[in-house]
């Protein structure tokens, strides 16, 4: 039975509205916990509240405890651009943790992990081609992640420009670097 996670940050309502009721609720580590069971899977949702921290720790949560082999981000985004200013289904295909800052001492750029080629932080390739495949209406995008709500044009402008970044918000970089290290698809 595969086992898949997903991380809700806020979206809840969602959630319920699209799954209904859950199999079981309870709360593991402060956490909001759902599980919905497919003939085929098992769905383990980790409500966390806003924020990168509070994400890593669900993903993590969701790796360790329920043996998670997919995490799945779920959640509503800024859109940076007019064409995803709209209302539109989008798939992350990577992500920048804008605020990851060390140059002072380093001299590396502004949201690069050493780990990684540039400032771009990847999802699971397959995952989003087969996402694509299944749904060609996806648009791929670089996401631009950090603990900061952004709201005003110019910051979003700077974002686009900067980083190429399509949508914002404030989770996607803790879970992407979380899935990362393990090796678990998200």
């Amino acid at each position: 039975m595969k086992q898949i996670g997903m991380v809700v940050a806020v979206e809840m309502d969602a959630v319920l509205s699209r799954y209904g009721m859950a199999l079981t609720e309870k709360r593991v580590s402060g956490f909001r916990v759902l599980e919905y069971r497919g003939e085929t899977f098992c769905l383990t949702i980790v409500h966390c509240g806003a924020g990168e921290i509070a994400a890593a720790a669900a993903t993590q949560l969701l790796i360790s405890e329920y043996k998670a082999e997919l995490i799945v981000n779920f959640g509503v985004v800024g859109g940076l651009t007019p064409e995803m200013a709209k209302t539109k289904v989008c798939i992350v295909d990577k992500v920048v943790h804008y605020a990851f800052d060390t140059s002072a001492v380093d001299h590396i750029p502004v949201g690069r992990y050493l780990q990684y080629p540039d400032v771009y932080i990847p999802a699971t390739h397959a995952l989003v081609e087969q996402a694509r495949a299944l749904f060609p209406q996806l648009f791929p995008v670089i996401c631009a992640s950090a603990d900061r709500f952004v709201d005003k044009a110019e910051d979003k402008r700077a974002l686009h420009e900067t980083y190429g970044a399509h949508i914002c918000e404030m989770e996607a970089a803790g879970i992407v670097l979380t899935c990362d290290r393990p090796g678990v698809p998200c």
